[in-house]
């Protein structure tokens, strides 16, 4: 084979080799950062809902080390005049599973939070750090983090900080009340954050057949234990009951809590009805508003004997749920 050829054949085989005489590429040319960058710039994806609702996935609200970013979903009502309420969504799975687009037996959960927001409120779904990966209170340390990144971040999402709601279902309902009866209380903060105070705070809470007494939770399990409490706190044997009083919601109520929305089925073998009863006599004691529905004859998650129980149940509890951030957290409303 001739030279020429030769050339012309390795040239065809390796793009990546010009043949002599070929002009060379101008130098590629990328944006470069005076040190390292460890932002996700990856575009955020975007979704259209009916109603002109977008939604964003995967907005990162915190990156600590050691751990995966930790995200939200955001869904915002069609650009109006005036920012809206937020309402935070926490995801239930026994602190051990779950993630931010399913709840109970909603068969697209992401389509519902689309609907609130329609209706005018700026909704996020939460990711938080699972038991497996880190023990309590490593999960209200998120959900504090991502209100305060929300907030932070208010004019960019259309937010009013001022009229926050939180809303969860079992573990995520155990979070929520968490987070909206401990309002102030640094003890649950991050070791060295740094935050304005009260950055943290709600205004009005919704939940959903969760825990708020961990120690009453274990005393009515077979021989008083709670695996996924344990799992959860990090106990070696049995928890103590100081380990149960600072995970529970109970221990931080007092009179400056927000409204709460308790909603449970009263056969629920899960997370035992008597637990909201228990959170709703500590409410009221303190004189903190709050509103219960005791759903007869349905088990967690609102599962009925039958699939229509199951639907009746959970449009039940959407509706008040919906109904309730609205009342509290409208302007009209929080005006008064």
């Amino acid at each position: 084979m001739s030279k020429y050829l030769l050339t012309l054949a390795l040239a065809m085989a390796l793009p990546g080799i010009a043949s002599a005489g070929a002009a060379k590429p101008a130098p590629r040319v990328f944006p470069v950062a005076a040190a390292p960058v460890l932002e996700d710039h990856y575009p955020v994806h975007v979704t259209q809902w009916p109603g002109g609702v977008t939604s964003l996935a995967d907005v990162t609200y915190s990156t600590i080390s050691g751990y995966r970013p930790m995200i939200v979903d955001i869904y915002m009502p069609p650009k109006s005049v005036g920012p809206k309420p937020l309402v935070l969504y926490i995801h239930g799975g026994g602190w051990v599973a779950g993630h931010t687009r399913h709840t109970g037996a909603l068969s697209n959960f992401p389509a519902a939070l689309a609907r609130l927001a329609g209706e005018g409120f700026v909704v996020a779904s939460l990711e938080y750090r699972l038991a497996a990966e880190a023990p309590f209170p490593a999960q209200v340390q998120d959900a504090r983090a991502a209100l305060r990144f929300l907030k932070g971040n208010a004019a960019r999402f259309g937010i009013d900080p001022t009229r926050t709601g939180i809303w969860g279902g079992s573990a995520g309902g155990h979070l929520s009340a968490l987070t909206a009866m401990s309002c102030g209380d640094a003890s649950l903060d991050a070791p060295g954050t740094k935050a304005a105070p009260g950055s943290e705070c709600v205004q009005a809470a919704v939940i959903w057949y969760g825990v708020f007494d961990f120690g009453a939770l274990s005393a009515s399990r077979p021989g008083g234990q709670d695996g996924a409490a344990a799992k959860l706190l990090g106990c070696n044997g049995p928890c103590t009951a100081e380990k149960f009083a600072a995970a529970s919601p109970n221990t931080y109520i007092d009179a400056k809590d927000p409204p709460f929305l308790l909603i449970h089925g009263t056969e629920d073998k899960t997370v035992p009805v008597a637990q909201s009863h228990l959170g709703e006599h500590k409410l009221k004691a303190a004189g903190v508003p709050v509103e219960s529905i005791y759903i007869e004859g349905v088990d967690h998650s609102f599962i009925g004997k039958t699939p229509e129980q199951t639907r009746e149940a959970t449009l039940r509890a959407m509706n008040a749920t919906f109904d309730f951030l609205h009342a509290r957290l409208d302007k009209k409303i929080a005006a008064k």
